[in-house]
């Protein structure tokens, strides 16, 4: 490339000149940027790119300022007032530039800004833009600087890491050594804290947790913020310039420096990737980006688990340690510069445990002596500031991680296995010492089984964390349950809660119930061998281990129950209460199912979820104790009638007769009495005013969700023209329960979510929208199969990198009436409708649908009978059937170009 000199002398400062320039650079920058990648693709190494890229900025920028000072705006004589210094601050002003990172530009003059001054950075900051960088930038003198790093912690953050790149060396090493002596030493404590209060803010923004399935590398819990936090309150507290320098200091181990240089070279090196891939600073590692930065970094998958899973294992393994070293080295700088203790402090920093002291508010040893004589006290370290719910002591905690090999000895110490116990058991804090065990080893260490699935995560977008993380929330909802502080969105569970008898059973479950995902083969099935194993040697006698395996065998059993098949039908309640036998497994049952769910994630407990897992308990209940569940289905019909009769005093006897007539016994088992008496009301208006369609709603708030009722004639298809209509207005079905009265009338009921937002549909706008997708979807005027081709057409780029299998299951045993035909399939929009036309095209009846829907898999179970009203049993017609099912559910069917209009 020419020389910015060549060029202005080749267009004499003609009007070409900058378009010239500015031509020649873009050309040296792409050539530039295109030798950074192919190098980076070769090596795959993050830190090696980042310092390359800003060295490459670093030149680009001097050769600018050289342009605008002596070419632009040149002058013989320049004033002392006229000093100008150029200095990259921020992440650039550490020698750090990710592909597609911003620029932190700072021009620092003496004590007034001259008309020359001005030129230069105005000339060099378009130069900058037209090249394309986002540039940040600050015009300020030593003074204002100063002043504004005291008064503002984020500036003082930027200005930490100044450097020189060109212009005035000697004003911009006055303000080094003024903000050094100024801000530095005298703002080093509040510093601190207000580093260690920015970085809960800012993890609170990003999910709060370091196990998030699409975390946020830059700025979420364990990410490259996190590291460049620690160094920040290093220079700050010690007046170091790398991380190395606490070693040499004795501020930091071996280990510890190394696992800083491992973590910010592996999250540096995913950036970079993460820049290159998107084309853009993007910093949220989504689901859709992250098997193919597996696959660029070199990701193998095995047996058991995905590439990307074993990519994001080292991720989160990764996190784990920027977690671990984060809160070891700000306790210990914490502990080092302040004396903030708690209010209750004083009279325990006089107190002593045993061979365990309290130093700078915090509980410890004297030595780590004590842990290599007898490493059982390691475990009683933990055990004790749960008891007094104290923090451990930063120097402890790296004596416990330096000393974990000792652990194995203690695996088959009954003293230790029984202090483990009592440590999981504990109502108030045994989440808080699990993660803390976790977060140095221990866990993984002292139950070998947990260690193989820390930082394990499962590729799909139901479950929100790894597998070690949801195990131990589920223990701290757990105890929430039992302290009756989850009253309110789970009420049964914490009615229920003081009547169990195998407490301690239940807490062992729960933490194994998902031990074994990442093996080959069923993880209930494993793990409830992994359960017969553990039980034993944590103390549990023979009945409790056994109680324990089959709590881990069954942890699906009620969920799936409850979420998959018609809770109306009583063979669904026969076959349940078959499996659980007893009243106290049926509590167990309950209690861990609440738990499980409630820790996979935001957003995943729901009402709806709340009040179908309760139904299925009180029914469960009543039969499992003799109640009328067990008088039989014609008791149960009549009970019904006779409670609407009771329901309708003003109408005339005859007329409540000839309404009970029209409903058949799966209807009367299917409501409560008040919503019978909703649904005569309705019939009576609808066949006194003669009216083709009647359609009405009403806001669930037991089940938060919109209960709508559609009654008009029966005919071949109309479900599925219905869930059509409900899909292209934008609502999901959660359920279905679709009824022909022996008039000849469909009497269909659907429970409703909004698809955006989870949330019952209550604005008047939305739900006259819905009336009239339906209205015009049944009159013909409107085909919603070409507007949900529309999306189909435009798939979601988060859903399509799942693979889920298709799967069609038939069941002729779960219900004694009916046919389930149960399918399995990747979510999108119009799914639903596609099945139910495919079921109704193949000669079939839905008399009910259940819809469930984990993250990017749908699981939807339909009950359906012959034309004859009996069960569908001809091998050859249900092999045709799921054949036909399986393409539908693909996405690699062809809908008729015209269809009839009963379809």
């Amino acid at each position: 490339m020419k020389t910015l000199a060549a060029l202005r002398a080749e267009h004499a400062g003609g009007p070409a000149e900058r378009g010239a320039i500015l031509q020649a650079l873009r050309s040296a920058l792409r050539q530039a940027d295109e030798e950074l990648r192919r190098r980076f693709e070769a090596s795959n190494h993050g830190p090696e790119t980042v310092h390359a890229r800003a060295a490459m900025v670093d030149s680009l920028i001097r050769a600018l300022y050289d342009h605008a000072a002596d070419d632009l705006y040149p002058t013989a004589n320049p004033s002392s007032g006229e000093r100008l210094a150029v200095v990259a601050v921020g992440g650039y002003g550490r020698g750090e530039l990710a592909p597609y990172s911003d620029l932190d530009l700072l021009f620092l003059y003496p004590y007034k800004m001259t008309a020359r001054v001005e030129q230069i950075i105005e000339a060099l900051l378009y130069y900058l833009w037209d090249l394309g960088f986002k540039v940040g930038h600050a015009t300020r003198t030593v003074d204002d600087s100063l002043r504004l790093a005291r008064r503002d912690q984020t500036i003082a953050t930027n200005l930490l890491d100044a450097r020189f790149l060109w212009g005035d060396q000697s004003l911009f090493l006055e303000f080094k050594t003024r903000f050094r002596s100024e801000v530095m030493k005298e703002e080093a404590n509040s510093f601190l804290q207000a580093k260690l209060t920015e970085r809960d803010e800012r993890h609170k923004k990003t999910g709060d947790s370091r196990y998030s399935l699409e975390p946020h590398i830059k700025d979420g819990k364990g990410g490259l913020r996190d590291l460049q936090s620690l160094l920040w309150i290093a220079k700050f507290a010690h007046g170091v310039s790398s991380f190395q320098e606490l070693q040499d200091r004795g501020l930091a181990s071996k280990r510890e420096v190394a696992t800083f240089e491992r973590a910010e070279s592996f999250l540096w090196t995913l950036r970079c990737h993460l820049h290159y891939c998107t084309g853009r600073g993007e910093e949220r590692l989504t689901f859709d980006r992250q098997p193919q930065i597996a696959q660029r970094m070199g990701y193998r998958g095995s047996v058991a688990n995905k590439s990307v899973e074993r990519f994001m294992k080292h991720y989160f393994l990764i996190a784990k340690s920027v977690g671990s070293l984060t809160r070891l080295v700000c306790a210990d700088l914490e502990a080092k510069t302040t004396r903030r203790l708690r209010d209750r402090l004083p009279a325990l920093l006089r107190r002593r445990f045993d061979d365990f002291q309290m130093k700078a508010g915090r509980l410890t040893v004297e030595d780590q002596k004590l842990f290599r004589e007898e490493p059982i006290q390691m475990l009683r370290l933990f055990r004790l500031a749960q008891q007094h719910d104290l923090e451990i002591h930063p120097e402890s905690l790296r004596w416990v991680t330096r000393n974990l090999r000792l652990i194995d000895a203690l695996r088959d110490d009954p003293a230790a296995n029984k202090l483990f116990l009592d440590l999981l058991c504990h109502a108030e804090r045994g989440e808080e010492a699990l993660a803390r065990m976790n977060e140095c080893g221990l866990l993984g260490r002292f139950l070998p089984d947990f260690g193989r699935v820390v930082s394990q995560m499962q590729f799909n977008m139901y479950h929100h964390f790894t597998v070690d993380e949801h195990l131990i929330r589920s223990i701290g909802i757990l105890g929430r349950i039992e302290n009756g502080k989850l009253a309110e969105e789970a009420p049964v569970a914490t009615e229920i809660f003081p009547k169990i008898l195998s407490r301690r059973v239940l807490y062992v479950a729960l933490l194994l119930h998902d031990i074994a995902k990442g093996r080959p083969g069923d993880h209930s099935d494993v793990g409830a061998e992994i359960a017969l194993k553990v039980g034993p040697r944590l103390g549990l006698n023979a009945e409790e281990t056994e109680t324990a395996s089959w709590l881990v065998r069954q942890h699906l059993k009620m969920s799936d129950t409850a979420f998959k098949r018609d809770l109306d039908d009583p063979q669904t309640i026969r076959g349940f209460v078959e499996e659980v036998q007893s009243m106290e497994r049926l509590r167990l049952l309950l209690v861990l199912t609440v738990a499980d769910i409630r820790a996979v994630g935001p957003g995943v407990w729901t009402a709806w979820k709340a009040s179908l897992l309760r139904d299925l308990y009180w029914r469960a209940e009543e039969l499992l104790s003799g109640g009328h569940a067990t008088e039989g289905r014609e008791a149960r019909v009549a009970a019904a009638k006779e409670a609407l009769r009771a329901a309708l005093p003003d109408w005339p006897a005859s007329d409540v007769e000839a309404h009970i007539q029209r409903g058949y016994p799966s209807y009367w088992l299917s409501f409560d009495g008040e919503t019978h008496a909703r649904h005569a009301e309705l019939v009576r208006d609808a066949e006194a005013s003669q009216a083709p369609l009647t359609i009405t709603n009403r806001v669930d708030r037991y089940r938060e969700v919109t209960e709508l009722t559609v009654y008009t004639a029966d005919h071949p298809g109309l479900f599925s023209r219905i869930a059509g209509a409900l899909a292209a207005a934008g609502a999901n079905i959660e359920v279905a329960k679709i009824f022909t009265l022996a008039n000849g009338m469909a009497l269909d009921v659907f429970y409703l979510h909004d698809s955006q937002t989870g949330e019952a549909l209550c604005k008047p706008a939305r739900l006259a929208r819905l009336a009239t997708y339906i209205e015009q979807t049944l009159a013909g005027a409107m085909q919603p199969w070409r507007d949900l081709d529309q999306y189909r057409a435009k798939p979601s780029s988060r859903l399509q990198v799942f693979t889920v299998t298709p799967r069609v299951l038939v069941d002729n045993r779960a219900s004694a009436t009916h046919t389930v035909i149960e399918i399995n399939g990747r979510d999108r929009p119009g799914l639903l409708h596609d099945v139910t036309f495919a079921l109704t095209t193949t000669g079939l009846i839905i008399h009910n649908a259940v819809i469930t829907t984990y993250g990017e898999r749908v699981v939807d179970s339909f009950y359906v009978q012959n034309a004859l009203n009996q069960k569908v049993l001809d091998r050859a017609k249900l092999a045709r059937l799921k054949k036909r099912l399986a393409t539908v559910i693909d996405g690699k069917h062809k809908r008729p170009a015209k269809t009839k209009r009963a379809a």
